[in-house]
């Protein structure tokens, strides 16, 4: 039905579900709910004895919970099992696989690198554990070359594995020399996150070395396919059956390896949710109560179910309104102009999907440049494109749909500048006319311009923030980012 993302509507990334936020979202149910499901978490630590609800890992009957609370005068049933379960369900609900199809399942995130198996009748078993803390030690690579971060004592930050994944299109593959080793193998051997600081690392010659060094951007690419070499080899060893991979956790949003793993042969099919990392566990927790109380464990859905678009109706005197006319945005969007896009819901997880995005031509690379500097980020990090699903193989080296822009593909229409990282690769998005009517409909019209059903699309955010979500703050953001022009609720604002 919904997904309640409490950092959409411009609220600061990673945000607390707060009071306010609770109530939004109880304002869209038609009644109480008879089971609340909530997620199980560490609460500052990771030791057992220190959890919120079912606690972070484990995917035995113990690792769940229930009982009943009192709320608002009725009696409801209260249910948490932990975070490992939540990202296993989470991505075998919202798969394409009927219910009772054994399935694999990868959980790699901050804390978690473990294979398990989901088998007929729904019981999870744990093959093994690969590696503690994968994404956290990602991001701690990135943070070690900066010169700007002063981590503490196991401390990430969040922001950092999208720009060293963007950083490692730019290095050298290959053997790692005896140097880049005394980083990659320490680093992915240690047995825990929590008690690493960049300062252990001071001796390193890649300490504060600079994030845009030749020698760094080796290091990462060699870091990062060492990473998955690790996973692919106990994959080889262990999973042997050919049943569908589930990939779930906040590396399920690393395209390469997500690339990586559809192309190896390993698995008769690969799902990743758009929603794999922290912001499915709600579903993946609702899943598993509905698994426990009803025996299903499937859920219809689309993409397009978070919240709403507010229209809070701000003064604008600047702002030429008008019905949306969709020949006219095209032409507008070919003349090298920027416009914001915002129409129906919002999407789930943090990639913006065609309802919270930022639109532009794909034919120059100063327009790359430009997007990067509307949304205050790094000049090495690439835009994506949105594309109409039927043209994708004219432009890019892929066949069929990939809807939640989760994998890369090589470029194949070398005048879509804006959209070519360095290694001749991107991070498409395609889109039918029953996915999502709006954006088929522009890109079909931009297409008729063009002859190109192509667009630059990037999320609409302030830097920090979740998803712009309402009139006034996408008014301002454009007014005061240089955006052309911006588009919500079938209407065409131009800046006058």
């Amino acid at each position: 039905m919904l997904a309640y993302e409490a950092e959409k509507d411009s609220f600061p990334r990673y945000s607390v579900f707060n009071p306010v936020t609770m109530l939004d979202a109880a304002g869209m149910l038609d009644r109480l709910p008879d089971v609340f499901a909530i997620s199980g978490w560490g609460k500052g630590t990771l030791a057992p004895n220190n959890s919120i609800g079912a606690g972070y890992d484990g995917v035995s009957d113990a690792d769940r919970q229930v009982h009943s609370a009192n709320v608002f005068g009725r009696r409801v049933r209260v249910f948490s099992s932990s975070h490992a379960l939540s990202h296993i369900w989470g991505s075998y609900g919202m798969s394409p696989y009927e219910q009772g199809r054994p399935c694999y399942a990868l959980v790699w995130e901050g804390a978690l690198g473990d294979f398990y198996e989901v088998d007929a009748q729904l019981h999870v078993h744990h093959l093994g554990q690969v590696m503690k803390a994968p994404g956290n030690k990602y991001s701690f690579l990135y943070a070690l070359a900066d010169p700007a971060a002063t981590l503490p004592r196991g401390h990430v930050r969040y922001s950092d594995p999208g720009k060293l994944m963007a950083l490692c299109a730019y290095g050298e593959p290959g053997d790692p020399t005896p140097e880049e080793r005394d980083v990659i193998d320490p680093l992915l051997d240690h047995p825990s996150f929590l008690d690493l600081a960049k300062d252990d690392l001071r001796d390193s010659p890649y300490y504060n070395i600079g994030v845009r060094s030749p020698a760094f951007t080796r290091l990462a690419k060699r870091f990062s396919d060492e990473l998955f070499r690790r996973f692919e080899q106990f994959a080889r060893r262990h999973l042997t059956k050919g049943y569908p991979l589930l990939v779930s956790g906040g590396c399920g949003l690393n395209c390469d390896w997500n690339s990586a793993w559809r192309a190896g042969g390993l698995f008769e099919d690969v799902f990743v949710p758009p929603c794999a990392n922290d912001t499915g566990s709600a579903i993946g927790t609702a899943i598993d109560a509905m698994r426990e109380f009803t025996g299903e464990a499937k859920v219809s859905w689309d993409v397009y179910r978070g919240q709403e678009f507010v229209d809070d109706r701000p003064d604008m005197p600047d702002v030429l309104v008008r019905e949306l006319d969709y020949d006219e945005v095209a032409g507008f969007l070919a003349d090298d102009r920027v416009v914001a896009w915002a129409n129906g819901r919002c999407e789930l997880g943090p990639r913006a999907l065609g309802n919270r995005s930022l639109l532009a031509a794909p034919f120059s690379a100063q327009t790359t440049a430009r997007l990067n500097k509307i949304k205050e980020r790094e000049d090495f990090r690439p835009i994506a494109p949105i594309c109409l699903e039927e043209d994708v193989e004219r432009h890019f080296e892929w066949t069929g749909p990939s809807p939640h822009m989760l994998y890369f593909q090589t470029v194949r229409d070398q005048k879509l500048e804006a959209v070519i990282h360095v290694d001749g690769t991107t991070r498409a998005q395609t889109v039918r006319a029953d996915q999502n009517p709006m954006m088929h409909a522009l890109l079909t019209r931009f297409r008729d311009r063009t002859g190109t059903g192509v667009l630059c699309n990037t999320s609409l955010n302030y830097h920090g923030s979740g998803f712009i979500n309402r009139t006034s703050d996408l008014y301002s953001y454009c007014k005061h980012h240089g955006v052309d022009a911006f588009v919500h609720s079938g209407r065409f604002c131009r800046f006058q």
